[in-house]
């Protein structure tokens, strides 16, 4: 007849109980659990009451199973032998579990992956995985710890972090300026140079938007490449090919070291406009997840 679950005796009796048998020594049991060798034999003890039963035959430095006794160690130290078996597997595999970071392809080429490497420094503990896709994911369903995405304010779901806005100039490679024969020319001064632009539904990104940065010289028309990824507008971008729309926030390593220069100030979205936040898939993420969490905040704040 099986006793209901309410009705079972402690986790901690059994404990106590499956120590001592394992090591025939309350002593030596006490020190496997790190307790007083007195807690042991209180827990036996209770543990006998509970059954009605004696369980063990207390000699002066030694003890024995009863017959009830060794039949309740035998059931109790398969069970408590399993049960470790299956929580150590279950915390070895959340150990081992790498951090999963997804955003656009353009994102991670752009911002994430040049900061990699400050990550490993200050977290060198923590691996991370990253994720690049366009394609809306069901974060939890594959696996994904943490999303940076670009939304609104009312888009962006509960618990979101914003990271920072966004700001767009023409850029150019410094070599087309040269042929230009200006130090410094706004857009519409390189005429001949190709428009460089990014298959997205926001106006915000299409150059059609800001008619006076693209002044046309007389009699000529520009010609006009178009990448579905915004990473290989900047690429093209970089290779000298044309004039792109800068996403200032995402390719400020770029103007900073030179290898692009901005032709025209930049302008900034709305506040209410769209912007990059960070999504957790969890409600209550791991200590790592939170760690990497914070560092993404403190980079997109720098």
């Amino acid at each position: 007849m099986s006793l209901p679950l309410l009705k079972l005796p402690s986790l901690d009796l059994l404990r106590g109980f499956v120590a001592a048998g394992r090591r025939m020594s309350i002593t030596l049991a006490a020190q496997d659990l790190c307790l007083t060798q007195s807690a042991v034999s209180r827990q036996i003890h209770a543990l006998e009451e509970f059954m009605g039963v004696r369980l063990l035959v207390r000699g002066h430095r030694s003890i024995a199973f009863t017959a009830e006794g060794e039949r309740l160690f035998r059931s109790a130290d398969a069970v408590l032998q399993q049960l470790q078996d299956v929580l150590g597997e279950l915390r070895a595999g959340q150990a081992a579990r790498p951090v999963t970071v997804t955003a656009s392809i353009g994102v991670t080429g752009l911002w994430l992956l040049p900061r990699l490497s400050r990550l490993q420094q200050r977290l060198p503990g923590i691996d991370v995985r990253v994720a690049a896709s366009d394609s809306l994911a069901d974060l939890r369903h594959d696996g994904i710890d943490l999303a940076i995405r670009y939304t609104t304010e009312a888009g962006a779901p509960p618990g979101a972090r914003r990271l920072f806005g966004e700001s767009v100039a023409p850029v150019a490679h410094p070599l087309l300026l040269e042929k230009s024969g200006k130090k410094a020319a706004p857009a519409s001064l390189l005429a001949d140079a190709p428009l460089l632009e990014f298959d997205h539904p926001s106006p915000w990104l299409q150059w059609q938007q800001w008619q006076d940065w693209t002044v046309l010289a007389a009699g000529g028309k520009r010609g006009m490449l178009r990448f579905n990824q915004y990473d290989l507008v900047i690429r093209a971008a970089l290779a000298g090919q044309g004039v792109a729309l800068g996403r200032i926030e995402l390719i400020r390593p770029l103007l900073e070291s030179g290898q692009l220069a901005m032709l025209a100030e930049p302008r900034a979205q709305a506040e209410d406009g769209h912007a990059y936040w960070l999504l957790h898939t969890e409600a209550e993420p791991r200590r790592e997840v939170l760690q990497v969490a914070e560092w993404i905040c403190a980079e997109a704040q720098a």
